[in-house]
Protein backbone atom coordinates (compact mmCIF):
# COMPACT_ATOMS: atom_id res chain seq x y z
CA UNK A 1 0.00 0.00 0.00
CA UNK A 2 1.17 3.56 -1.06
CA UNK A 3 0.44 4.81 2.83
CA UNK A 4 2.59 2.35 4.38
CA UNK A 5 5.63 2.84 2.05
CA UNK A 6 5.42 6.24 2.40
CA UNK A 7 5.67 5.80 6.31
CA UNK A 8 8.30 3.44 6.12
CA UNK A 9 10.43 5.71 4.22
CA UNK A 10 10.14 8.00 7.02
CA UNK A 11 11.13 6.34 9.30
CA UNK A 12 14.36 5.42 7.27
CA UNK A 13 15.00 9.07 6.80
CA UNK A 14 14.54 10.06 9.83
CA UNK A 15 17.23 7.32 10.96
CA UNK A 16 19.92 8.20 8.46
CA UNK A 17 19.41 11.62 8.76
CA UNK A 18 19.01 12.08 12.44
CA UNK A 19 22.80 12.68 13.36
CA UNK A 20 21.63 16.38 11.78
CA UNK A 21 19.13 17.33 14.54
CA UNK A 22 20.58 19.50 17.05
CA UNK A 23 19.52 21.72 20.30
CA UNK A 24 17.58 24.05 18.74
CA UNK A 25 15.27 21.31 16.34
CA UNK A 26 14.65 19.37 19.93
CA UNK A 27 14.10 22.79 21.81
CA UNK A 28 11.39 23.58 18.38
CA UNK A 29 9.74 20.02 19.10
CA UNK A 30 9.54 20.81 23.12
CA UNK A 31 7.87 24.20 22.12
CA UNK A 32 5.52 22.44 19.57
CA UNK A 33 4.50 19.66 22.58
CA UNK A 34 4.00 22.20 24.81
CA UNK A 35 1.42 24.31 22.46
CA UNK A 36 -0.41 21.45 21.43
CA UNK A 37 -1.12 20.06 24.89
CA UNK A 38 -1.77 23.30 26.05
CA UNK A 39 -4.47 24.00 22.82
CA UNK A 40 -5.80 20.35 23.92
CA UNK A 41 -6.26 21.47 27.54
CA UNK A 42 -7.96 24.94 26.32
CA UNK A 43 -10.22 22.59 24.08
CA UNK A 44 -11.23 20.12 26.50
CA UNK A 45 -13.09 22.98 28.09
CA UNK A 46 -14.74 24.20 25.55
CA UNK A 47 -16.84 23.58 22.71
CA UNK A 48 -13.94 22.83 20.63
CA UNK A 49 -13.66 19.43 22.09
CA UNK A 50 -16.76 18.03 20.59
CA UNK A 51 -15.65 19.28 17.26
CA UNK A 52 -12.30 17.72 17.72
CA UNK A 53 -13.60 14.73 18.18
CA UNK A 54 -15.81 14.76 14.79
CA UNK A 55 -12.80 15.96 12.83
CA UNK A 56 -10.60 12.90 14.02
CA UNK A 57 -13.72 11.26 12.71
CA UNK A 58 -13.19 12.75 9.54
CA UNK A 59 -9.52 11.78 9.31
CA UNK A 60 -9.90 8.36 10.28
CA UNK A 61 -12.75 8.27 7.29
CA UNK A 62 -10.12 9.92 4.97
CA UNK A 63 -7.21 7.63 6.26
CA UNK A 64 -9.62 5.18 5.35
CA UNK A 65 -10.33 6.74 2.17
CA UNK A 66 -6.94 6.73 1.23
CA UNK A 67 -5.80 3.49 2.20
CA UNK A 68 -8.66 2.14 -0.46
CA UNK A 69 -7.56 4.29 -3.22
CA UNK A 70 -10.66 6.16 -3.13
CA UNK A 71 -9.73 8.79 -5.77
CA UNK A 72 -12.90 10.52 -5.86
CA UNK A 73 -13.69 11.42 -1.98
CA UNK A 74 -9.82 12.46 -2.15
CA UNK A 75 -9.81 14.95 -4.34
CA UNK A 76 -13.32 16.08 -2.49
CA UNK A 77 -11.65 16.56 0.40
CA UNK A 78 -8.97 18.33 -0.96
CA UNK A 79 -10.76 21.24 -2.38
CA UNK A 80 -12.64 21.21 0.52
CA UNK A 81 -9.71 21.83 2.70
CA UNK A 82 -9.67 25.82 2.63
CA UNK A 83 -13.42 26.03 2.54
CA UNK A 84 -13.43 24.04 5.85
CA UNK A 85 -10.33 25.96 7.61
CA UNK A 86 -13.19 28.98 7.19
CA UNK A 87 -16.52 27.07 8.37
CA UNK A 88 -14.11 26.13 11.66
CA UNK A 89 -12.36 29.78 12.44
CA UNK A 90 -16.55 31.32 12.00
CA UNK A 91 -18.12 28.25 13.58
CA UNK A 92 -15.17 28.59 16.94
CA UNK A 93 -14.78 32.37 16.78
CA UNK A 94 -16.72 33.17 19.86
CA UNK A 95 -14.50 30.26 21.58
CA UNK A 96 -11.22 31.73 19.68
CA UNK A 97 -11.92 35.13 20.90
CA UNK A 98 -12.00 34.01 24.57
CA UNK A 99 -8.90 32.35 24.33
CA UNK A 100 -7.51 35.56 22.70
CA UNK A 101 -8.79 37.22 25.32
CA UNK A 102 -7.57 35.06 28.11
CA UNK A 103 -3.91 35.22 26.61
CA UNK A 104 -3.64 38.76 26.86
CA UNK A 105 -4.54 39.11 30.17
CA UNK A 106 -1.93 36.59 31.13
CA UNK A 107 0.51 38.36 33.45
CA UNK A 108 4.45 37.88 32.31
CA UNK A 109 5.78 40.20 34.52
CA UNK A 110 5.66 39.74 38.81
CA UNK A 111 2.04 40.79 39.76
CA UNK A 112 3.50 43.41 42.25
CA UNK A 113 6.26 45.01 39.83
CA UNK A 114 4.12 47.97 39.04
CA UNK A 115 1.30 47.32 41.59
CA UNK A 116 0.00 50.74 43.62
CA UNK A 117 -0.40 48.86 47.10
CA UNK A 118 -3.24 51.22 48.48
CA UNK A 119 -5.36 50.66 45.13
CA UNK A 120 -4.86 46.92 45.97
CA UNK A 121 -5.78 46.83 49.47
CA UNK A 122 -9.03 48.54 48.46
CA UNK A 123 -9.72 46.42 45.75
CA UNK A 124 -9.64 43.34 48.25
CA UNK A 125 -12.83 41.29 49.30
CA UNK A 126 -13.07 41.69 52.50
CA UNK A 127 -15.25 39.83 55.59
CA UNK A 128 -17.56 43.01 56.12
CA UNK A 129 -18.28 42.70 52.14
CA UNK A 130 -19.41 39.08 52.39
CA UNK A 131 -21.22 39.83 55.26
CA UNK A 132 -23.43 42.55 54.07
CA UNK A 133 -23.70 40.22 50.74
CA UNK A 134 -25.10 37.31 52.83
CA UNK A 135 -27.37 39.41 55.02
CA UNK A 136 -28.90 41.34 51.69
CA UNK A 137 -29.38 37.81 50.12
CA UNK A 138 -31.16 36.32 53.39
CA UNK A 139 -33.55 39.41 53.60
CA UNK A 140 -34.95 39.53 49.76
CA UNK A 141 -34.68 35.36 49.94
CA UNK A 142 -37.62 35.80 52.98
CA UNK A 143 -39.89 38.57 50.46
CA UNK A 144 -38.86 36.68 47.43
CA UNK A 145 -37.37 39.35 45.55
CA UNK A 146 -34.58 38.39 42.60
CA UNK A 147 -31.65 39.15 42.93
CA UNK A 148 -28.81 38.91 40.55
CA UNK A 149 -25.24 39.74 41.84
CA UNK A 150 -21.96 39.01 40.09
CA UNK A 151 -18.67 38.91 41.61
CA UNK A 152 -15.43 39.90 39.72
CA UNK A 153 -12.21 37.86 40.67
CA UNK A 154 -9.19 37.73 38.10
CA UNK A 155 -10.69 37.89 34.98
CA UNK A 156 -12.57 41.42 33.87
CA UNK A 157 -15.97 42.54 33.38
CA UNK A 158 -15.44 45.69 31.84
CA UNK A 159 -17.19 44.69 29.12
CA UNK A 160 -20.37 43.70 31.35
CA UNK A 161 -20.62 46.83 33.22
CA UNK A 162 -20.46 48.89 30.20
CA UNK A 163 -24.05 47.63 29.86
CA UNK A 164 -25.70 49.06 32.81
CA UNK A 165 -25.33 52.12 34.83
CA UNK A 166 -22.48 53.24 36.74
CA UNK A 167 -22.62 53.17 41.22
CA UNK A 168 -19.66 52.84 42.77
CA UNK A 169 -20.55 52.48 45.60
CA UNK A 170 -19.36 50.46 48.72
CA UNK A 171 -21.20 46.90 49.25
CA UNK A 172 -23.89 47.13 52.06
CA UNK A 173 -27.07 45.36 52.51
CA UNK A 174 -29.83 48.63 52.29
CA UNK A 175 -28.11 49.42 48.75
CA UNK A 176 -28.28 45.99 47.55
CA UNK A 177 -31.87 45.62 48.31
CA UNK A 178 -32.94 49.14 47.30
CA UNK A 179 -31.42 48.48 43.81
CA UNK A 180 -33.74 44.57 43.44
CA UNK A 181 -36.49 46.38 45.19
CA UNK A 182 -40.09 45.56 42.93
CA UNK A 183 -40.39 48.43 40.58
CA UNK A 184 -37.40 50.32 40.85
CA UNK A 185 -35.36 51.80 38.04
CA UNK A 186 -32.28 49.62 39.08
CA UNK A 187 -33.86 46.48 39.87
CA UNK A 188 -33.83 44.85 36.04
CA UNK A 189 -30.56 43.03 35.57
CA UNK A 190 -27.11 42.31 37.11
CA UNK A 191 -25.26 44.09 39.65
CA UNK A 192 -21.25 43.47 39.50
CA UNK A 193 -19.34 43.58 42.56
CA UNK A 194 -15.48 44.55 42.67
CA UNK A 195 -13.93 44.46 45.46
CA UNK A 196 -15.41 46.08 48.29
CA UNK A 197 -17.98 48.15 45.85
CA UNK A 198 -20.45 47.64 43.49
CA UNK A 199 -19.38 49.10 40.30
CA UNK A 200 -22.63 48.82 38.37
CA UNK A 201 -26.21 47.64 38.27
CA UNK A 202 -28.87 46.73 35.00
CA UNK A 203 -25.86 45.23 33.32
CA UNK A 204 -26.98 42.66 30.72
CA UNK A 205 -25.46 39.04 31.03
CA UNK A 206 -24.74 36.20 28.10
CA UNK A 207 -27.14 33.55 28.18
CA UNK A 208 -26.14 29.98 29.11
CA UNK A 209 -26.88 27.65 26.10
CA UNK A 210 -26.42 24.57 28.59
CA UNK A 211 -28.47 21.87 27.65
CA UNK A 212 -28.24 20.65 30.81
CA UNK A 213 -29.84 22.99 32.80
CA UNK A 214 -33.65 22.67 34.04
CA UNK A 215 -36.42 23.81 32.33
CA UNK A 216 -37.93 25.37 34.88
CA UNK A 217 -34.83 28.13 35.04
CA UNK A 218 -35.56 31.50 34.02
CA UNK A 219 -33.09 34.15 32.16
CA UNK A 220 -32.16 35.35 35.76
CA UNK A 221 -30.18 32.08 36.30
CA UNK A 222 -29.33 31.40 32.89
CA UNK A 223 -27.39 34.66 33.00
CA UNK A 224 -25.92 33.93 36.30
CA UNK A 225 -24.77 30.37 34.38
CA UNK A 226 -23.56 32.28 31.87
CA UNK A 227 -21.55 34.88 33.06
CA UNK A 228 -19.56 32.45 34.74
CA UNK A 229 -18.93 29.84 31.54
CA UNK A 230 -17.25 32.52 29.96
CA UNK A 231 -15.46 34.38 33.02
CA UNK A 232 -14.04 33.44 36.62
CA UNK A 233 -16.44 35.03 38.16
CA UNK A 234 -19.11 33.75 40.73
CA UNK A 235 -23.14 34.74 40.86
CA UNK A 236 -25.38 35.23 43.33
CA UNK A 237 -28.80 34.39 41.83
CA UNK A 238 -32.24 35.11 44.44
CA UNK A 239 -35.26 33.30 42.68
CA UNK A 240 -37.98 35.68 42.15
CA UNK A 241 -40.93 32.47 42.50
CA UNK A 242 -39.39 30.49 45.23
CA UNK A 243 -36.60 33.16 46.83
CA UNK A 244 -34.15 30.38 47.31
CA UNK A 245 -30.08 30.90 46.70
CA UNK A 246 -28.14 29.60 44.29
CA UNK A 247 -24.94 30.16 42.99
CA UNK A 248 -23.33 29.49 39.69
CA UNK A 249 -19.45 29.20 39.10
CA UNK A 250 -17.32 27.92 36.54
CA UNK A 251 -20.09 26.78 34.03
CA UNK A 252 -22.41 24.96 37.43
CA UNK A 253 -25.17 26.30 39.15
CA UNK A 254 -25.68 24.83 42.96
CA UNK A 255 -29.68 25.48 43.96
CA UNK A 256 -31.41 26.01 47.26
CA UNK A 257 -28.28 27.23 49.31
CA UNK A 258 -28.48 27.73 52.93
CA UNK A 259 -26.81 31.00 53.94
CA UNK A 260 -24.43 29.46 55.55
CA UNK A 261 -23.20 27.43 52.59
CA UNK A 262 -23.49 30.76 50.96
CA UNK A 263 -21.47 32.30 53.65
CA UNK A 264 -18.77 29.78 52.64
CA UNK A 265 -18.84 29.58 49.23
CA UNK A 266 -18.08 33.85 49.56
CA UNK A 267 -15.56 33.01 52.22
CA UNK A 268 -13.67 30.19 49.80
CA UNK A 269 -13.25 33.69 47.23
CA UNK A 270 -11.67 35.90 50.09
CA UNK A 271 -9.40 33.39 50.77
CA UNK A 272 -8.05 32.98 47.28
CA UNK A 273 -8.11 36.57 47.21
CA UNK A 274 -6.30 37.28 49.90
CA UNK A 275 -3.63 34.15 49.28
CA UNK A 276 -0.02 35.75 48.54
CA UNK A 277 1.71 32.63 47.13
CA UNK A 278 2.29 33.17 43.93
CA UNK A 279 -0.06 31.54 41.07
CA UNK A 280 1.46 28.29 39.74
CA UNK A 281 -0.06 27.25 36.13
CA UNK A 282 -2.74 24.40 35.93
CA UNK A 283 -0.66 22.11 34.19
CA UNK A 284 2.05 21.89 36.89
CA UNK A 285 -0.47 21.70 40.08
CA UNK A 286 0.39 17.53 40.46
CA UNK A 287 4.12 18.76 40.60
CA UNK A 288 3.49 21.88 42.68
CA UNK A 289 1.54 19.93 45.43
CA UNK A 290 3.86 16.88 45.47
CA UNK A 291 6.61 19.51 46.49
CA UNK A 292 4.53 21.40 48.85
CA UNK A 293 3.70 18.01 50.55
CA UNK A 294 7.63 16.81 51.05
CA UNK A 295 7.82 20.44 52.47
CA UNK A 296 5.30 20.08 55.40
CA UNK A 297 6.72 16.67 56.16
CA UNK A 298 10.40 17.91 56.60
Amino acid sequence: MRWFERVTDYVRNFYIYRGTIGAGDILEILIIAFLVYYILVWMKTTRAWQLLKGLIVICIFLLIAAAMEMSTIMWLAQNLLGFMAIVIVVVMQPELRHALEELGKKNFLPSGLFADPAKKEQEKFSEKTINELVKACHEMSKVKTGALIVIEKQESLRDYERTGIEVDGIVTNQLLINIFEHNTPLHDGAVIIRGNRITSATCYLPLSDNLGLSKELGTRHRAGVGVSEVTDSLTIIVSEETGKISTAYEGKLQRNLSVDQLRLKLQQILNQQTEEKPKVRHIWKGRSKTKNEKEDIS
